[in-house]
């Protein structure tokens, strides 16, 4: 598949065509659409959420975690991805790491008793 198929119409199509993709579970498709899209649009906070997950579900997790990373700094509440930061951190055998991502996303989702 050529790339100026991922590049191809508004940032709208892609958006669709990349959760299209992603529902799939065709995940490093979705990647490379929402990478075009990240690269952008680098403001806005869904197209680089959806990356992450995509990142993280295709086991790229380096890649998976700098994306979340870069969520956080734009929107340090931003309750799934420090979820998912935690996940991410979790599954490189982070555990450390991850503990404080993870209480924090619990009291923010209002998980903690």
């Amino acid at each position: 598949m050529s790339e100026s198929y991922f590049e191809f119409g508004t940032p709208a199509e892609r958006w669709d065509r990349a959760k299209m993709f992603f529902d799939a579970k065709e995940y490093v498709t979705a990647a490379r659409i929402l990478t075009g899209l990240v690269d952008e649009v680098p403001e806005q906070v869904a197209p680089r959420l959806l990356l992450a997950r995509a990142y993280y579900h295709s086991a790229r997790l380096a890649k998976a975690e700098s994306e979340l990373l870069a969520v956080l700094e734009r929107d340090p509440v931003e309750h799934y991805a420090r979820l998912m930061l935690g996940r991410t951190l979790e599954r490189q055998g982070r555990a450390d790491e991850a503990a404080p991502h993870l209480r924090m996303a619990a009291a923010m989702s209002g998980d903690i008793v």
